[in-house]
């Protein structure tokens, strides 16, 4: 009997093992999304763009933070750009060096945090060969040139400027192929190619490319970076805030389910008359991102936000916490601190100490909340 008893057990350890081992193993990507959604329950991450290069009184100093410097914490999410990369260039087109974001990619992952990258390639048909509109935002041949209606048809399969593309995207992965710690591991991050769809002020924008058009640029990108093995991202998806959003306009230009990880919102207060516009707005498409995202099995995020020159100090506290404090959303991002133009918190402007208050808000998370 206890012969027939063993055999079976052992037919049955055999059984749960073979189980076990058929069991899929996730991705970086996967393992990062699951991360996301398992934050997002704890609370809203904060994040910073450009956090560790430079601030209002600073530049490149080693370890350093507007962030930390006011509240004594890094933010959860930092967030990198890459425009410039596809030119082969040496910084970005924030003037960053590449080498330097790469070291700072890593840093934060090594930190236990979270790591979001766009990409604003410059316009393939009007942009200067040989660098000659390297690092400047606005004028031709920039991201925002938008003086040519096609050019997202010319870079898709048959266009004429699709070979250029090609090395454009190239360029992109060998980038990305750099992020990895010293013992080879990828480092997963959260990846928002062509956001702001919704507007027309980048070339991918709604009046300048078709949605089947949109479509297929979404496609193409994700195709090159999966072929050439990046499954240690989360793509994120994030049309821009609008008066009156709807699920129908912000899946306008959707990928779908089997292409997107991430739904997001970009938006902004520019002036302080603008309060009580951005307040009713930012809560009525979060309820609406939220509500989406939830049915297509999505992690929402206010991936960007700010308000210009925090003119009105108290906004941490008397705008942004109460319009999303309510909505289970991931992260909210604010943009980078530059010397005309910034959107988080510094030791040297009135708005620190409200920003302090902002971070010990039980609902928002930093570095520490989301590592301890």
């Amino acid at each position: 009997m206890k012969k027939v008893l063993a055999v079976a057990v052992a037919a049955m350890t055999m059984v749960a093992c073979a189980t076990k081992q058929a069991e899929p193993v996730k991705t970086l990507g996967q393992q990062l999304a699951e991360r996301l959604d398992t934050l997002c329950k704890k609370g809203i991450m904060y994040g910073h763009q450009d956090d560790p290069f430079y601030g209002l009184t600073w530049s490149y100093d080693k370890d350093s933070s507007d962030v930390k410097n006011v509240c004594g914490d890094y933010p959860a999410v930092m967030g990198f750009e890459l425009g410039g990369i596809e030119m082969g260039d040496e910084k970005s087109l924030d003037s960053v060096p590449f080498t330097r974001i790469t070291e700072e990619i890593i840093n934060h992952y090594k930190r236990g945090g979270i790591i979001t990258i766009s990409w604003h390639p410059r316009n393939p048909i009007t942009t200067i060969e040989g660098g000659g509109n390297a690092g400047q935002k606005f004028p031709e041949g920039t991201a925002w040139d938008v003086t040519d209606t096609t050019v997202v048809k010319s870079i898709l399969p048959g266009g004429a400027q699709h070979e250029k593309f090609q090395t454009w995207m190239q360029r992109l992965s060998d980038f990305l192929a750099t992020l990895k710690t010293e013992d080879g591991l990828k480092i997963p991050f959260i990846f928002r190619p062509w956001h702001e769809n919704s507007g027309s002020w980048f070339w991918w924008g709604e009046k300048l490319c078709a949605v089947e058009e949109y479509k297929a640029l979404w496609n193409m990108l994700q195709d090159k970076l999966k072929a050439d093995g990046f499954d240690n991202l989360v793509w994120a998806y994030s049309p821009g805030c609008q008066d009156n959003l709807t699920a129908e306009r912000l899946l306008d230009r959707y990928p779908g389910d089997d292409r997107v990880d991430m739904l997001g919102l970009d938006g902004y207060q520019w002036t302080p008359e603008e309060k009580d516009a951005f307040l009713a707005r930012t809560k009525q498409n979060l309820s609406v991102l939220c509500e989406v995202a939830q049915a297509h099995g999505k992690i929402p995020a206010l991936t960007e936000c700010g308000m210009k020159n925090l003119t009105e100090p108290t906004w941490w506290t008397s705008t942004l916490l109460p319009a999303v404090k309510e909505y289970p959303i991931c992260y909210l991002l604010t943009w980078r601190n530059y010397k005309d133009e910034w959107f988080g918190p510094s030791t040297s402007k009135p708005d620190a100490k409200y920003f302090v208050d902002f971070y010990n808000d039980e609902k928002i998370l930093f570095l520490k909340d989301i590592t301890e």
